[in-house]
């Protein structure tokens, strides 16, 4: 069942069209015999109806706005067990979760995330279900490593020398998670070695 995320004259910013617009109309679709509608859609005036998924309210676009750092690192991803088509619970009794495989969800409104075919999880289900549990975790442990990262920064002469190698090891994760290159300092300490 659905619920409806935005209300009208809402103002959302819509991404595939990439602009803002105003909710126009809140489109329920109903089903005979159901209390609940199964889905809701959205008119912002742009031509077709667009889902939860494709919107996004202007608050939370400006929280995200802060840093741009953040927009991965204030996410809260979860394991979703799906039900394996193939195998029951029976054919699957060696798997952790018999009859099920993870699917991590990325996004606030259920949509997107990682999934693995039913070949591969059956091939190793203890090593998907790692991977699983690592990737839905990610996002925690790159805001610890953030935080402690700018401490290190802050606070240099507060941290024994093996931390300050992992904070320069955490750095350099960090630059290769959002893409950014190099410093001059690192390219220093680098050709010194």
């Amino acid at each position: 069942m659905a619920k409806a995320l935005f209300h009208k004259h809402q103002r959302v910013f819509v991404k595939p069209v990439g602009t803002f617009a105003m909710v126009e109309r809140v489109i329920p679709h109903w089903v005979k015999d159901v209390p609940e509608p199964l889905r809701v859609t959205y008119d912002v005036g742009l031509g077709r109806e667009f889902t939860g998924g494709e919107l996004v309210s202007e608050a939370k676009l400006n929280e995200r706005q802060g840093n741009p750092q953040d927009s991965l690192t204030g996410e809260e991803w979860r394991i979703f067990r799906m039900r394996n088509r193939w195998q029951d619970a029976e054919t699957s009794a060696h798997h952790p979760y018999p009859g099920t495989f993870p699917v991590i969800l990325t996004d606030e409104n259920d949509w997107g995330g990682w999934r693995v075919p039913g070949a591969e999880y059956d091939r190793d289900p203890g090593k998907i279900e790692h991977q699983a549990r690592l990737i839905m975790n990610a996002p925690s442990m790159l805001r610890q490593i953030r935080i402690f990262v700018k401490y290190a920064s802050e606070q240099p002469q507060d941290l024994p020398s093996d931390l300050v190698e992992q904070a320069k090891a955490f750095s350099s994760i960090l630059r290769d998670v959002y893409h950014m290159p190099p410093t001059q300092a690192d390219a220093t300490s680098v050709a010194a070695e």
